[in-house]
């Protein structure tokens, strides 16, 4: 027998079926095929057995609230299965710590639970062991390919039949999974027993010989059908991609799932397109077979790349004129063709094999998009090794569930959503977010304005500090080289804790260049920080260069305009001291000036720091000078009073502010960046008083054969079934009279990690970097 899918799209107009009288149906749940409603109603003995293995096998914890059975699940996919059962009439009632008790068709039956065989992702699935009316009997559930290694033999018609409902379910864009059962001898299950109690207290390699445990007892099982269950993406995931690839953000999604589902995650993600050149796929077994795919692989990407004309190369820095005007257009760059590799899990272990590991990253590195499919969690944490030792590149895991927790953990910067799947990619991650589509906004946003902030912060700072101490080089030439500085030891103490802190601090705190609707809308603005092009060597270079400018300028004005001078009151203007307090007022005037020019986004903050630093400036000289009595009392006040400070103040900053507005004209005029050309659209906008339409999202939608995204994918977290049999989490509901107690069993499961990528709100285990 083969049950048609639990879950599945209505045709148009078609009614949903009425469970009305089960008592304990739900409301919101539909069902369209009448004909499995009716089996269930005529009592046929498979359709039965393959309702109670869904009402039995799962760590489902079931809760009374306010009379309610509702029950609690570490993923959707589980609990979805469980209330199918109950919608048909197999009610998961209770559990405790050695019995199950379900009720079937309004009919109470307890279960002596004797084991569970918990899930990891090697396995692939999940069985109970339980005892009812003296018969032994093992359900299972698990990925197709693992369960049908594991049949006995016969059935030839059920398993095809059931395998061509798999593969529709598939074309359908939904989520499967096989059943099986096995009725066990008393004998032999109390010889596998005592094995089995052996390897759960085993101080040395347990989980192995747990596995190998497992293996003797599920074997030799009867199919009984196969579910579906639909899975969506989050809103916004296929565009946030889109996005993040014009970024030039490389993405490689790594997945459990087999490879017909991984290539469907890629179409219904975008990262493989109709357009692209060709599609590689590595399925190789050994060795040799694998290096000579990658090789062919290589080669067939010189011989594509030859034949077609390279496209010009465009700076970041400096555009053409085509590139000029593509800018300036709200339409982003088309779809270019590219490549794209599949490699399976069996495959990518020969591959990241010290021998093979360079070639591999090579040929993946040509390619615009990588999918790894049936790979554990032990290799995507290889993986991202791998890109973090050989290549120059900052790496970022992104995953929903406990199943990305050593990938999180292995790359640079690890993202957790939080959701259904539960809290350890969370706990585990360096930012959380609540949706896939969010990480747009981290990268593009946040994580841009973070690397802008930073690098004028850095460029100031060496320029402010160049300008500042390369002054008293000057001033040696004429003290004769005595150590003596220009400058109010006290002046020299705080100008960099009071003078110019605050406003370097506001420009690394709130500056942008462009806001955040246009970081979204101009993916390529990224692009900078992946060469580092706002701060590197020659950045470094050009700001020394301008503090050694600035400070040549700083102290010959004065230092010309106070030479043997004299004032009208007869005042001798040569004086050390009256020298270095215009020489101070002037460079805090000159290095605030410079980052009012350098400050492109202005807040009430940014006004408060930039000017009152200067306000600051003057009221603390002279609450030093003449409250506490400083060394250099009455010289600024002097200065002040005659019109050669005021004179030289000006010409000085006019002299060091014209070469940076004449250098930053032309460069904006005639060799503007992109970031420049989104500036000015962002602007012209705001004078028009025209806002531009919002990023648009692909909503969420049922996928086609065109977009498909099924196949088996089981986030179900190992170790959950030794909670269950410990008897720890139990939580007690009101039962009836004659319930039934069994003595317990102990059991201890193993433990493992996972990891998983692009968020679908149900089991998922890919990942992406």
């Amino acid at each position: 027998m083969n049950p048609l899918p639990l879950f599945c799209s209505p045709l148009q107009h078609t009614p949903h079926l009425d469970f009305s009288n089960n008592p304990n149906y739900e409301p919101e749940f539909r069902f369209y095929d009448s004909t499995l409603l009716q089996a269930v109603r005529k009592g046929d003995e498979d359709v039965h057995s393959f309702f109670r293995l869904l009402a039995l096998c799962h760590t489902v914890m079931p809760e009374d609230k306010n009379g309610k059975l509702e029950y609690q699940a570490q993923s959707p996919d589980e609990a979805a299965l469980v209330s199918a059962a109950r919608n048909f009439g197999f009610v998961f009632k209770e559990r405790s710590p050695n019995s199950i008790t379900i009720e079937v068709m309004g009919q109470r039956e307890v279960y002596e639970l004797l084991c569970i065989l918990d899930f990891n992702n090697v396995r692939k699935r999940m069985s109970v062991i339980l005892r009812r009316n003296g018969q032994l009997r093992l359900y299972c559930k698990g990925a197709d390919n693992v369960i049908y290694e594991r049949l006995k033999a016969g059935n030839r018609e059920l398993k095809t039949k059931t395998q061509e409902h798999l593969n529709k379910f598939a074309g359908e864009g939904l989520r499967t999974l096989c059943l099986a059962v096995r009725d066990l001898d008393e004998v032999f299950f109390n010889n596998w027993k005592h094995r089995h109690q052996e390897a759960a207290v085993s101080m040395e390699n347990r989980d192995e010989k747990l596995d190998a445990i497992y293996e003797e007892i599920e074997t030799d099982m009867t199919l009984l059908g196969a579910t579906a269950i639909e899975d969506k993406l989050q809103d916004g995931v296929p565009q946030a991609i889109a996005n993040l690839a014009m970024a030039d953000i490389k993405m490689w999604v790594l997945t459990g799932d087999k490879q017909e589902t991984a290539i469907n995650i890629g179409y219904s993600c975008q990262l493989l397109t109709d357009e692209m050149v060709d599609i590689f796929i590595v399925d190789a077994h050994t060795f040799d077979e694998v290096e000579l795919q990658l090789i062919k692989l290589r080669e067939s990407i010189r011989s594509v790349a030859k034949q077609q004309s390279a496209p010009t190369a465009v700076s970041i820095v400096t555009f053409s004129e085509s590139e000029y005007q593509r800018g300036c257009n709200v339409e982003e760059s088309e779809n270019v063709a590219g490549f794209a590799v599949v490699i399976n899990g069996h495959s990518l272990v020969h591959a990241l094999h010290p021998q093979l590991e360079k070639l591999f990253l090579e040929v993946s590195c040509q390619c615009k998009s990588v999918i790894c499919c049936r790979v554990t969690p032990l290799q995507k944490a290889m993986v991202v090794e791998l890109i973090k030792k050989n290549k120059q590149a900052v790496t970022l895991a992104i995953g929903d569930g406990a199943n990305d927790v050593s990938m999180i953990k292995a790359a640079h910067i690890g993202v957790g959503i939080s959701g259904q799947e539960g809290m350890q990619a969370v706990l585990a991650s360096d930012y959380s977010i609540a949706q896939f589509r969010f990480l747009e906004r981290l990268l593009l946003v946040h994580g841009r304005w973070s690397y802008y902030r930073m690098c004028k912060f850095l460029r100031y700072f060496f320029y402010k500090n160049f300008a500042f101490t390369l002054c008293h080089f000057w001033f040696a030439f004429w003290c004769g080289f005595s150590a003596q500085t220009v400058f109010d030891p006290m002046f020299i103490s705080v100008y960099n804790l009071f003078y110019t802190s605050l406003p370097v601090l506001g420009l690394g705190i709130f500056d942008q260049d462009v806001s955040d609707r246009y970081s979204l809308m101009y993916p390529q603005l990224y692009t900078p920080g992946h060469s580092n092009l706002l701060f590197n060597k020659k950045e470094f270079l050009r700001s020394a260069l301008h503090g050694f400018f600035t400070s040549c300028v700083l102290f010959l004005i004065p230092y010309g305009t106070y030479k043997d001078g004299v004032s009208p009151k007869g005042y001798v203007l040569s004086d050390h001291m009256l020298l270095g307090s215009v020489v101070a007022t002037i460079l805090v005037i000159v290095v605030t000036a410079q980052i009012a020019l350098d400050t492109s986004y202005w807040t009430v903050f940014n006004h408060f720091m930039v000017w009152g630093s200067v306000v600051w400036y003057f009221v603390l000289q002279y609450s030093y000078n003449y409250i506490i009595g400083g060394r250099y009392v009455g010289s600024l006040s002097m200065a002040m009073q005659e019109a050669t400070f005021w004179f030289t103040t000006v010409i000085t900053v006019i002299v060091l502010m014209i070469p940076v507005l004449a250098w930053r004209f032309y460069f904006v005029d005639v060799r503007p960046t992109l970031s420049d050309r989104v500036r000015l659209k962002q602007r012209l906008a705001q004078l028009r008083s025209r806002q531009s339409q919002d990023v648009l999202r692909t909503p969420s939608a049922r996928r086609t054969r065109r977009s498909i995204r099924s196949g088996y994918a089981f986030a179900h977290q190992e170790g959950f079934g030794r909670l269950i049999t410990s008897g720890k989490i139990m939580r007690k509901l009101p039962r009836p009279n004659g319930d039934f107690f069994f003595p317990p069993f102990n059991h201890s499961g193993p433990s493992s990690t996972f990891t998983s990528h692009l968020p679908t709100g149900s089991f998922d285990d890919t990942s992406d970097i």
